[in-house]
């Protein structure tokens, strides 16, 4: 990298918003093995259906701050009227994207965490075992050969419904996979691959 003049190579789609840039160079494509951080990122990535993630990206403290740092086991915990009433809290949370089955999905997800918790299942190597343990490695010549989903996010995608889990179609699996290195799609002329 050449920070002299700038010729710093990303992946096209950060564009030039520096907290997209910023999260391309820091975040996007790192391997992430920590349950709760891999549990927060599916909920942020469920929260993008139909938006963009700088949208969600953007968003990102107000979900923490509303949602206990995405605390799967506390917010398990919190049960039908309280739950109702949290939701219905949160739909007035311009912090947030207040869709009411967006703002359930993250109980859902809580719910199912925890159910996975109960059976003995570590969430990470749940996770990982869809690729192996190890990060896919693609690197393709341009966005262009980048898929939307993979057989792998399709396998994904169903364990984690049957788990109770939802807004984890395979196409939000595949971005969240992207998101946290189970895949690297980093583009071969960039230099954050």
């Amino acid at each position: 990298m050449d920070a002299s003049n700038n010729a710093i190579n990303r992946c096209p789609w950060c564009g030039n918003a520096a907290d997209y840039q910023e999260y391309h160079d820091k975040v996007w494509g790192r391997p992430v093995h920590d349950s709760q951080e891999l549990f927060a990122k599916l909920c942020l990535d469920g929260q993008q259906a139909g938006l963009s993630w700088i949208t969600i990206l953007r968003k990102q403290k107000g979900y923490e701050a509303a949602f206990f740092n995405f605390d799967a086991p506390r917010l398990s915990k919190i049960k039908g009227k309280q739950r109702e009433a949290f939701i219905i809290e949160q739909m007035q949370n311009t912090a947030i994207v207040r869709n009411r089955l967006k703002i359930e999905s993250i109980f859902r997800n809580a719910d199912g965490y925890m159910q996975l918790q109960n059976e003995g299942i570590d969430f990470s190597e749940f996770l990982w075992g869809f690729v192996g343990g190890e990060p896919i490695i693609n690197h393709p010549a341009s966005m262009a050969e980048v898929p939307t989903q993979t057989e792998e996010s399709v396998a994904l995608s169903k364990a984690l419904k049957k788990a109770g889990f939802n807004f984890v179609g395979p196409t939000i699996v595949y971005a969240f996979m992207q998101a946290v290195g189970m895949v690297n799609d980093h583009v071969a002329e960039c230099d954050f691959k």
